[in-house]
């Protein structure tokens, strides 16, 4: 393989230690939300205002360090935390997608769709895989990349250029996908939470990006296949290291009666739904006895939860991973134990997100803003570029796509908003910004395991390599993926069901 040069080398190295300097991203909700209490007791006493474009009316600083801003911060300490909007929605949608993983339907689902790919279609297959698994959270990065490290050095071909191409599906296509994940309830109720800061009767639907998402992925899908052939591959030539090629499991027989079982479950879904949905006056149609506004939509997370416990329990209960209803609740509590950690972080990051909106510096910043932005006169299309850049360069020191969004979402959300531009467009654009640094951040959470996939096939592997891999990915992502919401925009497609482009304040 060819090394980096010494230079690129001193650029990661910095960037790794800057990342590094920064604090937990708990810790840094802390500090957040501290700094929005001596912010806000400076605007009070400065008396910072600014006129609502919307409604007319002056909007000032609220002092949080005064007497009724402490007393307001102790009685709703608790309720800011459980009333948070993506900590109960995540917490639901893991509950089913932790009893379809531990059933083992996910990873052999994916296993499947994998081997059976021709060997002419085998890289986009790769790649593609690696996006859909993102609805499984983490289950692309312990499953996908080193499966295709294994398939392509078994067919002849270099496995860090499989792992690559799976790395980019998993990594930098995360916010693509043709299925909803945890992902998009998440930030779809982060969205929701910086809208309220401007129209508190404004909800962002889990589907709000659907209709970008789902081509998006066939997009990258394409971009990661052409990577692969045109720049990784060539550069890394064939492979002459010492580790011989394993061996692909084939499916067991219950593993292949399993599958045939779920996808029979699955019909029957499809049929309740469809049963619910297509006749007029339907029981799963909307108040307005239409499609659009169906309670599947805004109540996604249950459907989710259900199917995705159907599934697992009908599938581990024919392959024999589920012998009992405790095996099942062992599941659950399995996908609980990943959410530690996030819990902790939710809780300061309810409290700054409460204290930004209740201070009003978030409307103060957005009306500025706003103003600023229409006085530079930029235009739509520069906004989105300058946007997704900001995004990305962020992204290289801090990893969480939601920690990332809960900072920057009560901030640009507002601002599109008054500019008139909806939610839904700031939070996609955020999404493609998110993605296309993430395989070349070493803040990302599993970017040193990749680097140790890496090392099984070059003992010599190292940051410089991951990087000087990933780079022509992260690139033709970011050209591509910009070109085409810039497309979308320009065309006034929806990017979801009832999710437009555009704000018009009540």
């Amino acid at each position: 393989m060819k090394k980096t040069n010494n230079s690129g080398s001193r650029i990661l190295n910095l960037i790794e230690k800057g990342g590094n300097a920064l604090p937990h991203p708990a810790s840094l909700f802390g500090i957040l939300a501290l700094l929005v209490l001596l912010f806000s007791w400076f605007g009070g006493l400065s008396g910072w205002s600014a006129i609502h474009p919307a409604t007319g009316q002056t909007v000032s600083a609220v002092n949080l360090l005064s007497k009724e801003g402490i007393h307001k911060i102790i009685l709703h300490l608790v309720d800011n935390y459980t009333a948070f909007a993506p900590l109960g929605i995540v917490m639901v949608a893991l509950l089913g997608i932790g009893i379809a993983e531990s059933s083992g339907l996910i990873g052999t689902a994916i296993r499947l769709l994998v081997m059976k790919a021709p060997a002419r279609m085998l890289t986009f297959i790769l790649v593609l895989a690696g996006i859909l698994s993102n609805t499984a959270s983490d289950l692309g990065y312990v499953l996908i990349i080193p499966m295709a490290g294994i398939i392509f050095h078994s067919m002849g071909r270099h496995p860090i250029a499989g792992m690559s191409a799976a790395f980019a599906g998993v990594s930098g296509g995360f916010s693509a996908n043709l299925f909803i994940g945890t992902i998009d309830p998440l930030l779809a109720g982060l969205s929701t939470e910086a809208a309220h800061i401007i129209d508190p009767d404004y909800y962002v639907l889990p589907t709000a990006n659907y209709y970008f998402m789902a081509v998006s992925t066939v997009v990258i899908a394409f971009a990661g296949t052409w990577v692969t052939h045109r720049f990784v591959e060539p550069r890394l030539g064939n492979y002459t290291g010492m580790v011989k090629a394993d061996a692909i499991e084939p499916l067991t027989p219950r593993e292949r009666k399993g599958l045939k079982w779920t996808v029979f479950v699955m019909i029957l879904w499809i049929a309740v739904f469809a049963a619910g949905l297509l006749p007029d006056n339907g029981f799963f149609r909307g108040a307005d006895n239409t499609i659009i506004h169906t309670p599947l939509l805004k109540g996604f997370i249950a459907i989710l939860f259900v199917m995705a416990a159907s599934l697992g329990i009908v599938y581990g209960s024919i392959t024999g991973r589920f012998r009992s209803d405790a095996d099942v609740v062992k599941g659950m509590v399995e996908s609980f134990r990943s959410l530690a950690a996030f819990l902790v972080l939710v809780f300061f990051a309810a409290q700054f997100v409460a204290w930004f909106r209740w201070s009003n510096l978030g409307l103060l910043i957005a009306i500025h803003g706003a103003s600023i932005l229409q006085q530079l006169n930029l235009g739509l299309v520069p906004l989105l570029v300058i946007f997704i850049l900001l995004s990305g360069f962020i992204n290289l020191f801090m990893g969480s796509a939601s920690a990332k969004w809960a900072i920057l979402g009560p901030v640009f959300i507002p601002v599109f908003m008054l500019l008139g531009y909806s939610p839904e467009l700031s939070q996609a654009v955020f999404r493609i910004g998110d993605s296309v640094t993430n395989i070349i951040s070493p803040m990302m959470s599993f970017f040193a395991l990749i680097i140790v996939y890496y090392e099984k096939y070059d003992k010599n592997a190292g940051i410089g390599t991951l990087i000087s891999t990933m780079l022509p990915y992260s690139v033709t992502f970011f050209i591509l993926w910009t070109l085409l919401i810039i497309g979308w925009v320009l065309l006034g497609w929806p990017l979801g069901p009832d999710s437009g482009l555009f704000y018009t304040p009540h």
